[in-house]
């Protein structure tokens, strides 16, 4: 008899297929927006500045299949480096799964649709502030904010099987414009960091932290 359950209910993440690996991303961009790491505490704080590739309408990549050539601080992810990085955004389905955890409801593994994962607000459409290219390092902690960090109310909720089409087939086009829209965003109304010495990450796909002199790894 076939086995009807999901891919990623029956294997590990060391277990899938490169398509399988590659269709966990939900492709909401968070992991491309760069990141700072406190130095002394190791607290993470996003910022709204997306990578260089970045295309900040899809939530992808204009040359994924040339990433790691023309950003050198981009890695691809594995199932090794997810049970180590701390600072996968909350949503992250690699991270979920990585814990043990389900898919939300609005993935796109789950609701069939790619859009869902823009009408829940947990991609970035709408809500870059700027591109790397134009905000040097030292100017990262001007861009801090904090929603990249958190689940949206009413996101937060695992998938059910009955209910994914009853929550994601109400939504009609223009309250997936509303929600989807740009959000203003008050730079100095974000939380800090207070260290003067910190290690900037940035995340196009999943990175590893770099110094101030830009260690790139990976």
């Amino acid at each position: 008899m076939k086995d009807d359950t999901p891919f990623w209910k029956r294997k590990t993440l060391e277990q899938m297929t490169a398509r399988e690996w590659e269709s966990l991303c939900d492709g909401c961009g968070r992991c491309c927006l760069n990141k700072l790491e406190e130095e002394d505490t190791g607290r993470i704080f996003f910022t709204d500045v997306a990578c260089k590739l970045l295309n900040h309408d899809t939530c992808r990549c204009k040359d994924y299949r040339n990433r790691l050539k023309k950003v050198p601080d981009c890695v691809g992810l594995t199932p090794a480096e997810v049970r180590e990085l701390d600072w996968l955004p909350p949503t992250c389905a690699y991270d979920r799964l990585a814990k043990g955890k389900d898919l939300y409801w609005w993935h796109p593994l789950v609701s069939g649709d790619p859009e869902t994962v823009h009408i829940a607000g947990i991609s970035v459409r709408g809500r870059v502030g700027a591109c790397e290219s134009q905000v040097p390092d030292d100017q990262l902690d001007n861009w801090v904010v904090s929603w990249p960090g958190k689940v949206p109310r009413g996101a937060g909720k695992p998938a059910v099987a009955d209910g994914v089409k009853k929550r994601t087939g109400k939504v009609g086009a223009s309250d997936a414009k509303k929600r989807a829209g740009k959000v203003a965003v008050t730079k100095m109304q974000e939380p800090k960091p207070t260290a003067k010495a910190w290690l900037a990450v940035a995340t196009p796909k999943a990175t590893v932290p770099r110094t101030a002199a830009k260690r790139n790894s990976k």
